[in-house]
């Protein structure tokens, strides 16, 4: 019963936490350009890709047609190692937009083995970009027609360094692409409600903008570059601490960018290992400290239920302690969901709980221990 006792006392503060995000959270106000803004800042937008032949002509072409002035930006796909048609297609699009262009990680690394392949993409593709921001999407994501323009107007009535941004899973309907959606959106609702508290504890590679002239200042990735995932938050942390006060969160449903779910479990889990096993990287220590109080409550809850086979009454204090914790997110995410139109998928909330905390103990364990498969390597 020791057990139960400390989860419940845990269980506690994460519940005043969730409650501190939530009002965090509804302090934020929708960015809206001011409408006297003239299109002035240049974009350098970065898409490294790995066997993409699926997804990447309707990336480069959700940018190519934003509502903003293509001689202020340039698109430039960085393929990495590709053994499918993505640079191809590529090609093709530059034919008709000029301001589309293909690079090789492969003609720089010459046969040389890393840890992260995309960092190292994106660092050589903004060592050619032309522009003085540099913005960064995913090979399998969607931006709005008004992505840069919302982009331009936050950085011209703000002036920031680092400009993080909304990202939303794409619901084809499945229990696995729903679980990520609203496992995502919990984690962006974390973000925005992180900013809104005056620190900034997480952003998304694929939602991303910041001055080359910063990116340059703070060493690009140097000192992070051994890490596989990291290429988003480790980042911003390291701009966070050079330059406090010039990170920003553009919180409208304007410039949200849509990205692929993982098609499977298996795919799935690996992602979630790749993003935990950068966490130990992280120079400020509350935020090292909140996911380690996170991971012990998770990893009790696990634990409970098989303590059930040696006193029954054990199982239903799990029950009670799975629906507190039930209810103490869902008002949280009652928010976050409306903001990204996502009511309709709340009442999955409560059925997906369990998932949801055997998933974060196995990720963040074999991120800190383990290696992982991603885009067809392995990876430690």
């Amino acid at each position: 019963m020791t057990l139960v006792y400390i989860t419940a006392v845990l269980l506690s503060f994460y519940a005043v936490l969730i409650h501190a995000y939530r009002v965090w959270y509804r302090r934020l106000k929708h960015f809206r350009p001011g409408g006297a803004e003239v299109p002035a800042t240049g974009f350098s937008i970065i898409i490294p890709a790995r066997n993409e032949e699926n997804a990447i002509r309707d990336c480069v072409m959700s940018i190519v047609n934003n509502q903003y002035p293509s001689h202020l930006f340039e698109v430039i796909v960085i393929d990495d190692h590709s053994a499918d048609k993505t640079p191809d297609i590529v090609n093709e699009i530059s034919k008709t937009h000029p301001n589309v262009r293909l690079l090789k990680l492969a003609d720089v690394l010459q046969g040389k083995e890393l840890n992260s392949y995309k960092k190292k993409a994106i660092e050589t593709a903004i060592s050619y970009s032309t522009k003085e921001w540099v913005a960064t999407t995913d090979a399998d994501c969607l931006v709005t027609p008004l992505w840069l323009k919302n982009l331009d107007a936050y950085i011209q009535q703000h002036q920031p360094v680092f400009v993080a941004a909304p990202v939303m899973f794409i619901n084809n309907g499945s229990f696995v692409s729903i679980f990520q959606c609203l496992d995502f959106i919990s984690l962006q609702g974390i973000t925005a409600a992180s900013v809104s508290a005056g620190f900034h504890s997480m952003c998304n590679g694929a939602n991303l903008a910041y001055k080359k002239e910063t990116f340059y200042q703070v060493d690009g990735f140097k000192g992070i570059d051994n890490i596989a995932s990291g290429d988003d938050m480790l980042l911003m942390h390291k701009m966070h601490m050079r330059f406090p006060g010039r990170i920003g969160y553009l919180f409208t449903r304007d410039a949200i960018v849509l990205t692929e779910p993982m098609p499977d479990w298996r795919s799935f889990i690996n992602q979630r290992i790749r993003w935990a096993s950068k966490a130990e990287a992280y120079d400020d220590k509350r935020i090292i400290v909140v996911l380690l109080f996170v991971y012990i409550l998770n990893a009790l809850m696990v634990i409970l239920p098989f303590l059930a086979f040696y006193k029954l009454e054990i199982l239903w204090y799990w029950l009670a302690l799975v629906v507190l914790k039930t209810f103490s997110e869902f008002t949280f995410m009652y928010f976050v969901s409306s903001f990204f139109r996502l009511q309709h998928l709340l009442w999955w909330f409560t059925f997906m709980q369990p998932v949801h905390i055997f998933y974060t103990v196995i990720a963040g364990f074999f991120g800190k221990f383990g290696k992982y498969q991603w885009k067809g390597r392995t990876v430690k």
